[in-house]
């Protein structure tokens, strides 16, 4: 429920953002209790993790409590986050063209710097792969 800067982390934690299309979703939940799980592993080398999808407060909350996360959950019911990652991508659903959040994962070094970008992920194993690409920072 409050604003989040990632401005906030430079120069003391490197950032994990993953966007994913929707609060309850299987895929959702999977690698947001994935990321969870494993929090500990990434605070050992300076990490922070946000999941990311157009939900409200309300509805990542009422996640967050129902699946057991740790991890923080940010708000972006306007696009304007996702957008700007370049995670939305147009589909046509029932005859009507939707923009959806496509799943991916940026991993961001403590100068800011987008280190590793992933589109279109499956959530099984994810983590893993995330988690070494955060251990390589520290290398």
């Amino acid at each position: 429920m409050q604003p989040v800067a990632l401005d906030s982390f430079r120069g003391k934690k490197h950032v994990v953002l993953f966007f994913y299309p929707r609060d309850g979703s299987p895929g959702g939940a999977l690698e947001a209790s994935d990321f969870s799980d494993h929090e500990e592993q990434f605070v050992r080398h300076d990490c922070v993790i946000f999941g990311v999808s157009p939900d409200d407060c309300l509805t990542h909350a009422e996640f967050r409590d129902r699946n057991g996360l740790s991890i923080g959950l940010l708000a972006d019911p306007d696009g304007e986050v996702c957008r700007l990652y370049g995670v939305v991508q147009a589909k046509e659903i029932d005859g009507a063209r939707r923009e959806c959040v496509v799943r991916s994962t940026f991993v961001i070094d403590k100068k800011g710097v987008v280190r590793h970008a992933a589109y279109g992920v499956n959530p099984r194993h994810h983590v893993a792969e995330i988690f070494g690409v955060v251990k390589g920072l520290r290398a």
